[in-house]
């Protein structure tokens, strides 16, 4: 197949949304192999595709980019599409179609999202990704997830409608529809930027991410921790680079999760809020927007979606075998679930230990922060680096597999799921030992060296250090005990906040209500009506004593016209002649009016 033929007649997003849904009309190993082909084509597609702008669309005088190659956005799309493959290879067991749909409806508007090169076809993949991504947490069937499932599809509305109306002022302000470059110098670049913070879980917006991911399913956990914040982060990088507001938001980021990660007692709470973390990182080097920077932003994002999945996969693996993922509900399942125990402490080494992926990215973005002499926010990265690594790296691995002797005695996890797990275990060491291949696919030239003596000896440090901090607060009977509790976030302020609002706006209207039922819909109407009862036998008294006193002297000739009007009104026939008086009086009434209201 020749390179024009690839650009014209296939798009990488289509192949996965179109392919879709075919899935339920497959069976067995067909099945199988056909969702495992979608991604390998998309993949494919996107590494053969020629850089410049593909699938343009002439609209309303406006011209539509369905897909746009640079080097940023086609190293996004090779890691969407490769995990997209891991995941469905861990989810092929599974016999519900309607999450396998919406999962490559989602991975697919994830990559619609990522080579659109005009903001309305940005929008339109932004709420396909939004809506399918919801149905994952629906089809977990319990009264949270269904909760949690419509938390987060009306907070991805509220978000699409901020996108949405910052478009319109940005064309109506422009005339283009073409992405470019934006300043927080507008209102429509403060509602894109929002638009896109609610996507990326920048606090204190990052609750529905806590509140949802541990509510899907086994499988669709591992889709869900790939697409909507890494969307995220390509946008802002793509539209907000060197915006310096994200580097303090990216800095309240890497903080503030480390606190609930400690405190979270279910296993996807904790990768949840670790995940949180790992993004602030990436606002961070968004924010700083140097080309280091930027580098080390890109990179972690593309190592960050491997590992993070991966711990997603080794909790999953748990919670298909156990039906548990609490930390007092689990431990010593290294006996029985060797492979997996392995898989999960190679997810968690990848946070940051070298020779794994996390270390040759992580590393990029705190080096930028020092290169720019930012020295707290240097600072603040190293902690939250080791912090993470200590509360969730070692948290995750420990509480599943080594905390106590387990009272389940179960069988390793299907052989797909050790598959999909073993894939994103070698490509998570492959990366850490030889940063080289990934470093050629970034936007701009890599001149890092991550393995030198000294930083792979202070970070080194740093973890086992923080290491025998976990193990004595433990020993010592400091480490906050796992409790099976709720713990509130910020999620607290909007309940409380919506409570409040909704409290507020019931009375108002109710008020409202009750005033315009008293005023109009009883007296007023009740006036109306009685002013109104026997109208025109009134006005026909009030015209004929007017007429009678003009020009009839004979007062009882004005007596018996009256009689002959109320008969008229009664059996409802009125002379022609009264019936004109009427219509004249009218006619010159508003005649007045008229002349009145035109001076």
């Amino acid at each position: 197949m020749d390179q024009a033929h690839i650009n014209i007649y296939f798009h990488p997003a289509f192949i996965l949304i179109a392919g879709a849904f075919l899935i339920p009309f497959l069976n067995g190993k067909i099945k199988s192999t056909y969702m495992l082909l979608l991604p390998a084509v998309s993949l494919f597609l996107i590494l053969n595709i020629s850089y410049g702008d593909h699938f343009i669309i002439n609209f309303l005088n406006h011209k539509l980019i369905l897909c746009k190659i640079d080097k940023l956005s086609r190293i996004f799309g090779c890691i969407f599409s490769l995990v997209s493959f891991i995941a469905t290879l861990f989810a092929l067991k599974s016999k519900d179609n309607v999450s396998h749909i919406c999962a490559f409806i989602y991975a697919g508007a994830a990559l619609g999202v990522t080579f659109a090169g005009d903001f309305l076809s940005l929008y339109i993949f932004w709420e396909i990704m939004a809506f399918a991504s919801a149905f994952l947490i629906f089809a977990g069937k319990t009264e949270k997830a269904t909760a949690a499932g419509f938390r987060y599809i009306l907070i991805h509305i509220l978000g699409g409608l901020f996108l949405l109306a910052g478009i319109v002022l940005y064309v109506n302000k422009t005339g283009s529809m073409e992405i470019d470059h934006l300043t927080l110098s507008s209102t429509e670049s403060y509602l894109i930027f929002l638009s896109i913070a609610i996507n990326a879980a920048i606090c204190p917006l990052h609750s529905w991410l806590s509140d949802s991911y541990p509510e899907a399913t086994a499988t669709g956990a591992v889709f869900l921790s790939a697409f909507t914040t890494k969307s995220a982060v390509y946008l802002m990088a793509r539209i907000f680079a060197g915006t310096e507001l994200l580097i303090w938001l990216g800095v309240l980021m890497t903080a503030i999760p480390l606190f609930f990660i400690i405190l979270e007692n279910d296993i996807r709470r904790v990768l949840a809020y670790s995940l949180i973390n790992q993004i602030g990182f990436m606002m961070c080097g968004i924010g700083i927007g140097t080309t280091l920077a930027i580098n080390g932003t890109v990179s972690h994002a593309f190592c960050h979606i491997l590992y993070k999945s991966l711990l997603f996969m080794s909790a999953g693996a748990v919670l298909h075998v156990t039906g548990k993922i609490k930390c007092t509900d689990l431990g010593g399942l290294y006996k029985y679930m060797p492979f997996t125990c392995i898989f999960c402490i190679i997810g968690a080494a990848s946070m940051s230990a070298p020779l794994f992926s996390g270390f040759i990215s992580k590393s990029m973005i705190i080096s930028a922060a020092a290169h720019n002499k930012l020295a707290f926010v240097w600072a603040a990265l190293e902690f939250a680096s080791v912090g993470v690594f200590v509360y969730a790296g070692i948290k995750v691995p420990y509480f599943m597999f080594f905390n106590k002797k387990s009272e389940f005695k179960v069988k390793e996890a299907p052989l797909n799921m050790l598959f999909a797990m073993g894939t994103g275990s070698f490509l998570c060491i492959f990366i850490g030992v030889f940063p080289e291949y990934l470093y050629n696919m970034l936007p701009y030239e890599v001149n890092y060296i991550p393995y030198t003596s000294a930083h792979v000896i202070a970070q080194l440090q740093l973890l086992m250090f923080g290491a025998l901090s976990f193990y004595i607060l433990k020993y010592l009977r400091y480490y906050p005990k796992e409790t099976c509790s709720i713990n509130l976030d910020f999620d607290w302020f909007y309940r409380k906040g919506s409570e409040i609002f909704y409290k507020i706006v019931n009375y108002s209207f109710n008020l409202l209500n009750r005033i315009c039922d008293e005023v109009i819909a009883v007296k007023l109407t009740g006036f109306i009506c009685k002013t109104g009862n026997n109208l025109p036998l009134k006005i026909s008294n009030i015209l004929i004593n007017l007429y009678g006193s003009l020009f009839i002297k004979d007062k009882s000739k004005t007596d018996d016209l009256k009689t002959k009007a109320v008969y008229a009104l009664k059996n409802k026939t009125v002379p022609i002649g009264l019936s004109a008086a009427f219509g004249t009086f009218f006619i010159t009434v508003i005649f007045f009016v008229i002349k009145i209201l035109q001076q």
